[in-house]
């Protein structure tokens, strides 16, 4: 094959002449131009590149093996060609983000066909880009160029000869990628750890298939429930398994969210900022809750959750409550945050806490005797985070005074390490019960004995006997004259009955509007 020849100085849309036939080819900085002897042949001449310094050089370039001669180009080619040209029009971060995943489908009676992966991107592509890339096909093809985008999964090609870039002699700058999942993932909030009862059964079932199965089983997944109870704990499991596979993983709370937004508005790298959150496999957001009220943010959440649910990624959302309680959330956001599996967690049963408790004892230096774990267990029903750290505080008690564990060890490092507070008085948990159940005071007072007022009527009397020191007496006169022997009927039953799930979650929710009402 003879050598490659310039027609003289190159300009912008000048070509090199090859066996009498003309290739328009892309143009690449100087600094990217490889010489490889003997491998490859290429000649170049200096132009400037439209938009940017002259004094700049910019080459032309084709790369051909040697003896080779290119007949005809097709879609592929065309389109890498247009790619090479295009990404010295505009930044970095806009190319990456719009253009470097695009790939040609068919090429066509002058029609070019480019296929992308997110229905997001052809959105932008066909508002934002399309003049400047069909302006560009046709300096390149010499005619016009209509150009349509449509949503493919991207299946991998050959390279071309025609335009393979051998190892250049200087490595190009790395780009900006999304954080890996190791960055953000607690090491020690796994799917092992992570102690499974009937409060929790089908948000960690949910969980452990979302992992194993991203975006098959379950998409959105949204899990909820109150403080301490696992969600995060369940946020972080998930992310472990995905990210053993090599796939995208971003774990981060909501805050976190709203603060790269605000960020990226002020310093103007919106772009970047849609890189990181829209180029991922699976999306862990904690907290959702505190987007509500915050309109930019809830609107750029709505299309990041959009695009990543169309280009089939898996989104898990944790909240303190469903998506129906959370005040002020868009209704476009609720009806998608309930698309895919909404699964409650709540506070641990008896044998759940046990449990937690006894897998929390291996850890510590010291055997915990079996009956303060059961100690423990009896008192704190709230959640786990407070429960293990009762636990470290009954053995760090214990330590710090060299004592053995015991009982009444618990029970004294409980009292002196709880923060000391006033208990209620019998009118503020009639006050607290009547409000949770939508009565009035009178109710629980009178005489009356439908299941709807004598049930409340009966949680008061057993609060009463467990959240202050009146005596019956006091309590049946606070209840409208009620004799002592009806009170402690009341406070039985509903000892009885105070494990089941149902009602543990009313004391415990009447319990927290008690004391958080106190002062």
């Amino acid at each position: 094959m003879p050598p490659l020849r310039s027609r003289g100085p190159l300009g912008p849309r000048e070509g090199l002449s090859v066996e009498g036939k003309t290739l328009r080819v892309c143009l690449l900085p100087a600094w990217q131009v490889p010489g490889q002897a003997g491998t490859w042949q290429a000649r170049e001449g200096n132009i400037r590149s439209k938009g940017r310094s002259p004094s700049r050089s910019w080459h032309a370039a084709l790369f051909l093996r040697p003896g080779e001669v290119i007949e005809s180009v097709d879609a592929h080619r065309i389109w890498q060609v247009a790619q090479g040209e295009l990404q010295l029009q505009m930044t970095r971060a806009t190319y990456d983000t719009w253009l470097k995943g695009t790939f040609a489908v068919s090429y066509e009676d002058g029609l070019l066909i480019v296929g992308t992966e997110s229905p997001y991107a052809k959105e932008w592509l066909e508002n934002r880009l399309l003049g400047t890339i069909k302006r560009t096909l046709a300096g390149i093809q010499g005619h016009t160029v209509e150009v349509r985008f449509i949503v493919k999964a991207h299946q991998t090609q050959p390279s071309s000869p025609l335009l393979e870039e051998p190892a250049l002699a200087f490595p190009r700058d790395p780009v900006r990628t999304p954080p890996l999942s190791s960055l953000s993932l607690n090491p020690r909030y796994t799917f092992e750890t992570f102690i499974v009862g009937s409060s929790n059964r089908l948000a960690h079932a949910a969980a452990y298939a979302v992992a194993h199965r991203p975006a098959e089983a379950y998409n959105p997944l949204f899990l909820y429930g109150g403080v301490g109870l696992g969600k995060t704990h369940l946020l972080h499991a998930i992310g472990h398994v995905p990210s053993t596979k090599n796939l995208r993983v971003l774990y981060i709370s909501s805050e976190t969210f709203t603060n790269d937004l605000i960020n990226s508005i002020r310093n103007q790298t919106t772009e970047e900022f849609r890189l990181k959150y829209r180029h991922i496999d699976v999306l862990l957001v904690d907290d959702i809750q505190f987007i509500a009220g915050k309109e930019s943010t809830q609107e750029e959440f709505f299309h990041t959750f959009n695009t990543l649910r169309s280009a089939n990624k898996q989104i898990v959302i944790s909240s303190d409550r469903p998506p129906k309680a959370i005040p002020t959330l868009e209704e476009r956001l609720r009806s998608r945050f309930e698309w895919g599996l909404i699964a409650d967690i709540q506070p641990p049963d008896l044998e759940t806490r046990t449990a937690i408790l006894r897998f929390k004892a291996e850890s510590q230096s010291h055997p915990i005797p079996a009956e303060v774990i059961d100690f423990l267990a009896h008192k704190i029903q709230s959640n786990i985070r407070e429960l293990e750290g009762s636990l470290n505080r009954v053995v760090a008690y214990a330590q710090l005074l060299n004592r053995s564990l015991s009982v009444e060890v618990a029970t004294a490092a409980l009292r002196e390490l709880s923060p000391r507070r006033e208990p209620p008085s019998l009118s503020q948990i009639m006050e607290a019960v009547a409000g949770f159940y939508n009565l009035s005071l009178d109710d629980l007072k009178s005489p009356r004995r439908s299941k709807a007022v004598a049930f409340p009527r009966q949680v008061a009397m057993y609060l009463a006997r467990e959240e202050t020191a009146s005596s019956l007496l006091e309590i049946g006169k606070a209840l409208g004259g009620r004799d002592h022997s009806t009170i402690l009927y009341g406070y039985e039953k509903i000892s009885s009955l105070a494990d089941e799930d149902s009602l543990r979650r009313e004391l415990l929710s009447i319990k927290e509007m008690l004391y958080h009402a106190l002062p």
